[in-house]
């Protein structure tokens, strides 16, 4: 059965503040000397600055201070789980509450966005080094080094294998979050800075990692993660089974016509992508839309504020639910569950094993399943470039994020533990990585003009 989408269903759904409103917000920031809330975001946004500059109205000054630290500021201020940093540390959550600085952050970065003829190329650091640098992947880690190595004057070659930049931004998050067109305007930044896109390169297929170890003084891999996986069920073959991820890659980069999931859909999974689907699928015109989840509430990863979303739009949650089976001849009919109990330990563990209960079974009528289990690692160029590694993940040290290879440097979700994977500690691993590699050039390059001179 065909549902059709309301018009606007996918329209932003945070309003912006007014300018009297951020003006309002601004003024109740304390401007702390040793700002705490700089130290709760991981691109050590200058935050007490940008305030104050939106509270006297510059709001141009604001968008430099934000993108001079974190160059994917208006992604950020939308998705960033701010109560959880910036806003968690804020200091006025002691006597009311904490000042909204995300939206404030997203007040400046719209300003940016909205003006094209701002100029937004940032001014150079202070240390100019000349190197080249290779960089695997397009999303906001690998974009984060890319514009930080372009300001100390290295290049920045990055390989994508989609057809545009920004990963995660551009693909994986509903456009209700973040409208595509900031993450183009994002991606368009780093270009504009003079980073080069080689898009639609899969390197491993197109072009080996040996040479651009050869190639380039230093190598980026921000790889990322990948697909979502599968459930290992029966009738999971059957047509209208999704990938949440590509069922919200497609309402960005797709028209969302050609989407039909039915009247009925169930979403496998508690996470924050199953909860972006979910709300996908109610926007597109799904009837009922129910989350199953193998555990209880207290276990779900999801972020609070994503929870609460959810029960907005009306998706229906099925706790201690485990799908044991997809049913359908060709279309998917049916999902057969099973109840689940904790073998043992606290029921918010999301660690502890459960149990399925044979004898508690029922068959839920469905047009579509989602599947939104968490995202793969992939096996990665680790054993081609004979880097340490465990499993999918390198070993990296933390201050620089070099790999066991020196030269070769690994950042983003591709370290990230399960659930924990967020765009602002990609582009925090971004510029660690590129300050790292500028700084080893810088010496190198120095120790080898004074070396001239003597």
């Amino acid at each position: 059965m065909r549902t059709d989408a309301p018009t606007g269903c996918f329209d932003e759904v945070v309003a912006p503040f007014t300018p009297q409103e951020a003006r309002d917000e601004a003024s109740r920031c304390y401007y702390c000397y040793d700002a705490p809330c700089i130290h709760g975001c991981p691109t050590a946004i200058n935050i007490p600055v940008f305030i104050r500059q939106i509270g006297e109205g510059d709001l141009a000054a604001a968008s430099r201070t934000i993108l001079d630290a974190n160059i994917l500021g208006a992604t950020c201020a939308r998705i960033c789980p701010t109560e959880a940093l910036c806003e968690g540390s804020c200091v006025r959550n002691e006597d009311s509450h904490a000042v909204a600085i995300g939206r404030l952050q997203r007040v400046a970065t719209d300003f940016a966005m909205a003006r094209s003829a701002l100029p937004l190329t940032l001014p150079p650091k202070a240390r100019q080094v000349s190197g080249r640098v290779a960089i695997v992947g397009g999303g906001p880690a690998a974009l984060g080094a890319a514009a930080e190595l372009r300001r100390h004057g290295c290049s920045a070659d990055i390989y994508e294998a989609q057809p545009s930049l920004g990963g995660l931004d551009t693909y994986g998050i509903v456009s209700y979050r973040e409208p595509l067109p900031v993450s183009t305007w994002e991606t368009g930044l780093v270009l504009q800075l003079g980073a080069v896109a080689h898009l639609n390169t899969r390197v491993g297929q197109d072009i080996d990692w040996r040479d651009l170890e050869q190639t380039y003084d230093a190598l980026i891999i921000a790889t990322g993660l990948g697909q979502v996986p599968h459930l290992n069920i029966p009738g999971e073959q059957l047509t209208g089974v999704w990938d949440a991820l590509d069922l919200i890659a497609l309402t960005k980069t797709g028209h969302l016509d050609d989407i039909d999931l039915g009247a009925r859909v169930a979403v496998i999974g508690a996470g924050n992508t199953a909860i972006d689907a979910a709300t996908c699928a109610k926007r597109l015109g799904a009837e009922r839309v129910s989350i199953l989840y193998r555990r209880g509430e207290a276990a779900m990863p999801a972020y609070s504020y994503e929870y609460a979303f959810a029960k907005q739009d009306g998706i229906v949650f099925e706790w201690w639910a485990q799908a044991v089976e997809i049913v359908g001849q060709h279309h998917v009919e049916a999902l057969r569950c099973q109840r689940t109990v904790p073998l043992f330990g606290h029921a918010d563990d999301r660690a502890a094993p459960v149990s399925i209960q044979d004898d508690v079974e029922w068959l839920m009528p469905v047009d579509t399943v989602i599947r939104a289990i968490g995202q793969i690692k992939p096996p990665g160029p680790w054993d081609a470039l004979q880097l340490a590694h465990h499993g999918s993940v390198p070993r990296v040290d933390p201050d620089t994020c070099e790999t066991s290879v020196p030269g070769i440097y690994a950042i983003g979700d591709c370290l990230a533990p399960p659930g924990e994977a967020t765009v602002v500690n990609a582009v925090a691993q971004g510029k660690k990585a590129a300050t790292a590699i500028v700084n080893t050039l810088w010496k190198t390059q120095h120790m080898a003009d004074r070396g001239k001179e003597e």
